[in-house]
C-alpha cells in the first residue's frame, strides 16, 4: 500500500513492523517527528486477523493501577487532537459503571483515581440504568468520563494521517526474517529494506519474530469471543446506544472480568465480552474447530441471565479477536537487552487499545534514544527472568 506518488525504496529512518493500531500510533508519531518511516503489514488492510479490528472499544480514566491511570488524561487528549485533526469523530462519550464487591481492591484503587468518593448501591444504579440489575451486596463506581473509541475508524486514521507526514505503508508484506546490527535488514515477502532503528508492534507474532533475535518473551495469545446480544423486546431493556459501558472487577464467577458496550455495531445487539480466552497459535486462528467447547459462553449467558435481565440468554452475533497476554497484564515496552536500536511493544493484554497514542509515543522516544515521558519500570523486559538466549 505504497502512496502512489512514492516509488519503492529501500533505506529508511526506522522500519515498524506491525500496523495494528500500536504500531500505526509508533509510525504516526516517527513521521510527526519528521523521520522517513516504514510501517509494514502482513495482511493486506483492512483485515480481522489480530487484535485492532471491530468497530469499539472502551475508553476510560479508571485504572486499578496508577501507572495506567497517570497517562489516560494525555491520551484522551491525544484521540482529541487526531479528532481535531482530522474532522473525524473518533469517541462517544457514554460513562463506564465499574461493579464489584465492595471494598474490592481493584475497584477502590479504580475509585481513588477518579478522585470520586460515591459508590452507588443497587437501588442507586437500578434507578440510573433501568436495564442494569446489580446485586444488592455489591457496589459500583461511575466513570463520567469513560466512552467508546471507533477502533475501525482509528486505525484508519491514524494511517491516513501517517501517510500525510510521508511515511510509506506496505501491507501483504510479510517480514521473513530480521539481521541485527548498527543497520537493521528487514526481508519481507516482496523486498529487503534497511534503516538503523526498527520498532517491534507485531502482536500476537511477536513472539516468533523476538525469537530470531534470541528473545524468549512470555507472551500468550489468546483466542478471544466477541459476543452481541439481542433484546428480548427491541428498546425494553434500555441498553441503546446511549446507555453506558460497563466492567465488572472481582466477582467470583467471572475471575478475569466481563465488559459490555452499548448497541453501536448492531442495532438492538449490546456486546458483551469476558476479558480471557483460549490459547491460540495465530497462524492457526481461523482452524479452530467450529464445535470446540466454549466456557466463557456459559459464563457469560449466567452474567446475562443475573444482570442484563432485558438480553436473551445465547448470543446473536460471535466474532472473533486476539490478546496477546504477558504474566501480569502489564506491556511490554522496551528496548531489545542486547540490540539496543530494536524496540519492542508487545503483550497489550486486551487493554492496550485507548492507551495507543500513549504507547506510540513512548516507542518512538525509546527508539531515538529520548527519555520516556513515562516511568517505564513496569514495562521493563528484564521484569521476566531467564528471557534472553543466544541470537
Amino acid at each position: 500500500m505504497a502512496a502512489p506518488s512514492q516509488p519503492q525504496k529501500s533505506t529508511y529512518d526506522v522500519i515498524v513492523i506491525g500496523a495494528g493500531i500500536q504500531g500505526s500510533f509508533t509510525a504516526y508519531h516517527l513521521a510527526q517527528r519528521r523521520k522517513d518511516t516504514l510501517l509494514l503489514e502482513q495482511f493486506l488492510l483492512p483485515h480481522s486477523r489480530g487484535s485492532s479490528h471491530g468497530q469499539s472499544r472502551i475508553i476510560r480514566s479508571a485504572y486499578p493501577q496508577e501507572y495506567y491511570s497517570r497517562m489516560m488524561p494525555e491520551s484522551f487528549r491525544l484521540w482529541q487532537q487526531l479528532e481535531a485533526d482530522t474532522g473525524t469523530t473518533l469517541y462517544r462519550q457514554t460513562g463506564l459503571v465499574l461493579l464489584g464487591p465492595p471494598g474490592e481492591p481493584e475497584l477502590e484503587a479504580c475509585r481513588k483515581s477518579l478522585g470520586v468518593d460515591e459508590v452507588l448501591d443497587a437501588a442507586a444504579l437500578a434507578q440510573r440504568f433501568p436495564g442494569f440489575r446489580m446485586q444488592a451486596s455489591q457496589v459500583a463506581v461511575w466513570d463520567s468520563t469513560a466512552g467508546v473509541l471507533f477502533a475501525d475508524r482509528a486505525l484508519r486514521v491514524v494511517q491516513e494521517v501517517f501517510r500525510q507526514h510521508g511515511g510509506t505503508l506496505r501491507d501483504g508484506e510479510k517480514v521473513l526474517h530480521i539481521q541485527p546490527g548498527a543497520t537493521v535488514t528487514v526481508t519481507t515477502t516482496a523486498g529487503v529494506y534497511k534503516a538503523p532503528r526498527l520498532i517491534i508492534t507485531a502482536g500476537a507474532w511477536t513472539g516468533a519474530f523476538v525469537e530470531q533475535l534470541g528473545l524468549h518473551l512470555p507472551l500468550q495469545p489468546l483466542r478471544i469471543d466477541v459476543c452481541y446480544w439481542r433484546e428480548k423486546q427491541p428498546g425494553s431493556a434500555g441498553l441503546g446506544s446511549v446507555s453506558p459501558c460497563f466492567l465488572t472487577l472481582g466477582l467470583s464467577q467471572a475471575p478475569h472480568g466481563i465488559y459490555g458496550l452499548p448497541s453501536i455495531e448492531y442495532p438492538g445487539l449490546m456486546k458483551v465480552c469476558h476479558h480471557h480466552g483460549s490459547p491460540i497459535d495465530p497462524e492457526k486462528r481461523d482452524q479452530a474447530p467450529s464445535n470446540a467447547p466454549r466456557p466463557d459462553i456459559a459464563i457469560l449467558s449466567s452474567f446475562i441471565s443475573s444482570y442484563l435481565p432485558g438480553l436473551e440468554t445465547q448470543p446473536a452475533v460471535m466474532e472473533t479477536c486476539l490478546y496477546t497476554n504477558t504474566p501480569d497484564g502489564d506491556f511490554i515496552l522496551d528496548r531489545h537487552p542486547k540490540f539496543s536500536n530494536i524496540v519492542i511493544g508487545a503483550g497489550f493484554s486486551g487493554h492496550g487499545f485507548k492507551l495507543a497514542p500513549m504507547v506510540g509515543k513512548l516507542l518512538c522516544q525509546l527508539s531515538l534514544g529520548e527519555e520516556p515521558s513515562y516511568n517505564m519500570a513496569h514495562f521493563a523486559i528484564t521484569r521476566f527472568p531467564g528471557v534472553l538466549g543466544a541470537a
